[in-house]
């Protein structure tokens, strides 16, 4: 059904460096991005991939493992794996080479962590700790209404969060991976800004339901409003939602 991408019609990417497993991933998942291999089309035998790649067959099989557990790909009993859904393609357009792996996983590590510390926030925050969340939610609004990207006011309504909770190693643990944190961000944004305005606003009104659950001292609440908040952004980055 859709068109055909000649092989030669993609220019080469860089080399990437790290796990093996994360190389077969990042390959695979740039090819199934262009087009290279369509929706419902099979993928090459694991074997095939091991000799493209140069790496060994579990190598490619625990890559293939994540990208089915990511829903990209399925695997047919006895006809191997077959593509099942197409990433939005800008996602390449922002993303540093060979960090796609890194990034699904940081989105997945902050689901946890981030939803804990809406919980907490909920709980335990002080006066002073609302004001700030609600502060970094009225910086967003500028930065919507600016029509700018709002990478560090994105953060700075996550770090809030953490910083209500009145522990310490929560804001610590995002401090610490704030580099990748900011790239999730970054790309999530920019994907945004190029979108209808009302992607935008969707995520905003996910950071206003975290804030209301908080307000409110309601744990659960608060604690399902961050961990879908970030859920939907990783989809809006990987699947175009």
């Amino acid at each position: 059904m859709g068109s055909t991408v000649k092989r030669d019609d993609i220019p080469e990417r860089p080399a990437v460096t790290g796990k093996l497993s994360d190389r077969v991933y990042d390959h695979v998942l740039s090819q199934i991005t262009v087009g290279i291999y369509p929706v419902n089309s099979r993928l090459p035998p694991e074997t095939r991939l091991a000799d493209q790649l140069g790496v060994s067959r579990p190598v490619v099989r625990e890559a293939l493992m994540r990208l089915r557990d990511d829903g990209v790909v399925a695997s047919r009993q006895g006809a191997g794996s077959f593509v099942m859904r197409r990433p939005a393609a800008d996602v390449y357009n922002y993303a540093p080479v060979g960090s796609i792996a890194d990034i699904q996983r940081c989105f997945v590590f902050r689901i946890g962590i981030e939803g804990e510390a809406a919980a907490l926030a909920a709980r335990d925050h002080d006066p002073e700790g609302l004001r700030r969340i609600r502060d970094a939610i009225a910086a967003l609004d500028q930065v919507i209404a600016d029509a700018a990207l709002g990478v560090e006011e994105d953060i700075a309504f996550h770090r809030s969060v953490a910083e209500a909770t009145g522990n310490r190693f929560f804001a610590a643990t995002l401090a610490a991976i704030q580099s990748q944190v900011s790239v999730g961000i970054t790309l999530n944004r920019n994907l945004s800004l190029i979108q209808p305005r009302d992607r935008l606003l969707r995520g905003q009104e996910e950071h206003r339901a975290v804030f209301d659950a908080i307000a409110s001292r309601d744990e659960a609440r608060a604690r399902e409003a961050m961990r879908s908040h970030i859920e939907n952004a990783r989809k809006r980055v990987f699947e175009g939602g």
